[in-house]
Parts: structure tokens; sequence; C-alpha cells
């Protein structure tokens, strides 16, 4: 029997000529159409707004440009993906790259933040914030100040039973660590996951 997706995927992409191409994802042939533009209108605007920051960061030229995309998720009607975007300009000492992430819950129909995936008043960013800081000693993680806690509004995405807290170069840790990714199982925050969210689905065994 084959093996089936919640959504097709088919690549796209824009360039600004020689050394500048960013690729980015589209959904296609959903049922629902609605859903289908809102999801591709919601990663054309992030792949803009990612083009749109790295041209903004620096006055100088752009000389590399290379966007791309990772699907994370997509089973049990949730699909997690991340955007990338790496540019290096003239005379930089090196290049920057920032992430973006989206997740949607294809049963609501809409794109989830952090919140959305926890029960009301679990208190979730205290609970991800200690088992981050557990994380940040066990792995002898260098960094930049003190870890308090994360934004309620903090960069993720799930990767089939986990989630994936993350930080942009230097919220954390110098530029050389990468971008600190704090992968976290279902099983270990399923108390305070909304049972008919996202989590709540990829943590069912059937």
């Amino acid at each position: 029997m084959p093996i089936s997706f919640p959504v097709d995927i088919q690549t796209l992409w824009v360039s600004g000529g020689r050394d500048k191409t960013v690729y980015y994802p589209q959904v296609t042939r959903m049922k629902n159409q609605m859903l289908e533009r809102y999801i591709n209108q919601s990663i054309i605007h992030e792949t803009q707004s990612l083009i749109n920051q790295q041209i903004a960061e620096m006055p100088s030229t752009v000389v590399e440009m290379l966007g791309t995309y990772e699907i994370k998720n997509n089973q049990r009607d949730v699909l997690s993906l991340t955007l990338t975007n790496y540019t290096y300009h003239d005379k930089a000492a090196h290049g920057m790259t920032y992430i973006r992430s989206l997740t949607f819950d294809l049963e609501k129909g809409k794109k989830c933040e952090l919140a959305d995936l926890f029960k009301p008043d679990s208190n979730y960013v205290e609970r991800l914030s200690t088992i981050i800081k557990a994380q940040i000693q066990e792995r002898d993680i260098q960094l930049i100040d003190d870890f308090k806690e994360i934004s309620p509004n903090q960069d993720f995405y799930i990767a089939d039973k986990t989630l994936v807290i993350y930080f942009q170069l230097y919220d954390i840790t110098p530029y050389v660590f990468g971008f600190p990714m704090f992968p976290i199982s279902v099983y270990d925050i399923q108390d305070i996951i909304k049972e008919d969210g996202p989590l709540g689905r990829l943590a069912q065994n059937n």
C-alpha cells in the first residue's frame, strides 16, 4: 500500500542572477483550495521576508544568496518546514544565515504558534526552558550569556514525535557554534500538550 502524505510539495525558485537563487516549497493538489492558498502565501511571505532582512542587514552589495528549505513533518495532518537563507555581502567577514519555520495544523486549517501546541495555562515557557537548560549543561554548549528562558513565540519546528526549539545565530551562542537546536520528545511534555493539537496527534501510537 503506497504511503499517503497530507500534502504534495513542489519546488519553485526565484533567481537574481549568478549565485543568487532562492528555492522555496509550494503545496499542491489539496482538497481545501483556500487552505492551500493560505499555506502557499505564508511560505512566500516568509521567503520574501528573509530576502528583505538579508538585503537590509548591510549597505554593501550582495555577492551570493542561497535560499533552501526542508520539510520536517508531513504526516497526521501536520505540515512543518524550515526556510533557510544564506547571504554573503561584499567585503563581509563571513556570510549570514537565518532560519524561519512554519507549522500548519491541516485538520484545523491554521498556522501554529508555539503557544498553540499547549494547553492553556500550561506554563509551557518555563517547562521547555527547564528542559533546554538541562540540555545546555549536558551538551556543554558555550553561551554568550546566561540562558534564562525562551520567548513565548520562540522559533520551533516539528519533526515526527519531536518538538525542536531553536535559536538564531548569535542569539545565545557564538557564531561558530551554528544554530542551537534543542529536540524535545513529545512524551517528555505529554501532560501539557493539547491532545487534539499537532503534538497530541503525533504522540498517538496508532
